[in-house]
């Protein structure tokens, strides 16, 4: 796969995949939370919810698609992250009550919390290293002859050595 398709994938990936973890995300908090505090058991749907979405953060982490994608992931979780911290300086930017009550509790519980903000940076982290940037693709192209010349180690055999045994008995 050439550069150029690797990165526009990363984009399409980078804008899709962040916007499904952070609803997974706060989905499952969400239902965790309002399930543990109303009938005291464990919500499974909200756990599977979780792991579904830590699945697709991996693979946006991971992935040797582009860093464009964990870098496009990092820059909105982190700015969803900071957002408490502004809000906690007395700016209101978030309206109240902007999300259904499950996700509302879930983004409430997972920004506040610091974990939007970690995921943030983990993905920008992630997104800086020089190998992620390069294609892992090897050299264009092998020489034909690779591999035809004879070994200086071994010794030369002509056809009158080739009935002779390697070793001696």
């Amino acid at each position: 796969m050439s550069n150029g398709a690797r990165h526009a994938l990363g984009v399409l990936a980078g804008l899709l995949l962040p916007p499904l973890v952070a609803a997974g995300l706060w989905y499952g908090v969400g239902e965790i939370l309002v399930r543990s505090r109303a009938t005291f058991q464990i919500s499974w749907l909200g756990l599977a919810v979780v792991a579904a979405s830590g699945l697709v953060l991996a693979f946006l982490a991971g992935s040797r698609l582009s860093p464009i994608a964990s870098l496009l992931g990092g820059l909105a979780f982190t700015a969803l992250g900071i957002l408490p911290t502004v809000e906690l300086q007395g700016v209101r930017v978030l309206p109240g009550q902007w999300l259904p009550a499950t996700l509302e509790a879930g983004f409430q519980t997972v920004a506040y919390s610091g974990v939007l903000l970690f995921l943030g940076v983990a993905l920008l982290v992630v997104s800086m290293f020089p190998s992620r940037w390069r294609s892992s693709a090897g050299p264009a192209e092998y020489s034909s002859a690779y591999g035809s010349a004879p070994s200086p180690y071994l010794p030369q055999s002509g056809p009158e050595d080739a009935t002779r045994p390697m070793y001696r008995e």
